[in-house]
């Protein structure tokens, strides 16, 4: 078991980027809204450095860099509500569990860690993609990006986990792969540990500070 792991009476996981590689599916939702509007679309190199503040700022970043100025709220409302809709007919058609994610899963769950999930990506997209991955066990809580009012970086939805749970802030742990996450886990009082793969906007991830870096998930078991 990974030293930080010592004390922890609860995970939080985050998930695009941290246990799922969704960036083939949202690129492809991406494109199609952009397309829609008659606009040139992104490609998935391009996706994949906007993903990690939920979908609405995806959409804003996509819009950004095919009008090459800020949308106009009529048009961001349109691209997202296109993304909305083509992306919920495929959420994880071209997603992949990330190497070890299923192993650290799986080993927390037998150890009688509870688990929970928070993510920025909106909540009615998280049972369809843990269902596909046989995961939907695993989490005693998921929170989406729209389930509080705030999300992250804000620690609000990692200390509404605390309290679900009841345990305290310190017994805690925040699970990662960007500076939205270690930002989230310190400002709740988590502990922080980041994957060194996964979206940090071109950035490494060491450098915003966490407790710990794994490159895999399965380093925690």
């Amino acid at each position: 078991m990974h030293p930080l792991l010592d004390g922890i009476r609860l995970v939080t996981f985050d998930l695009d980027g941290t246990l799922i590689d969704s960036v083939p599916d949202l690129a492809v939702a991406v494109d199609a809204a952009l397309v829609d509007l008659g606009l040139a679309p992104a490609g998935e190199a391009r996706v994949r450095a906007w993903v990690g503040n939920g979908s609405l700022k995806l959409m804003e970043r996509a819009l950004a860099d095919a009008l090459g100025s800020t949308p106009t709220a009529d048009w961001l409302e349109r691209g997202h509500q296109g993304f909305l809709g083509h992306y919920g007919r495929a959420p994880a058609s071209r997603t992949r569990l990330y190497p070890g994610a299923r192993e650290a899963l799986d080993g927390l769950r037998a150890r009688g860690l509870p688990l929970a999930l928070v993510t920025n990506k909106p909540f009615a997209f998280i049972a369809p993609i843990l269902e596909g991955f046989g995961l939907e066990k695993h989490f005693g809580l998921c929170l989406g990006g729209d389930s509080l009012p705030e999300k992250k970086p804000s620690p609000a939805p990692l200390l509404h986990v605390a309290t679900h749970f009841r345990v305290v802030p310190e017994a805690c742990l925040m699970v990662g792969d960007s500076r939205h996450d270690v930002a989230a886990g310190r400002r709740a009082g988590f502990r922080t540990l980041a994957v060194s793969y996964g979206y940090n906007h071109g950035e490494p991830v060491r450098d915003c500070g966490p407790d710990a870096v794994v490159e895999s998930l399965a380093e925690l078991v």
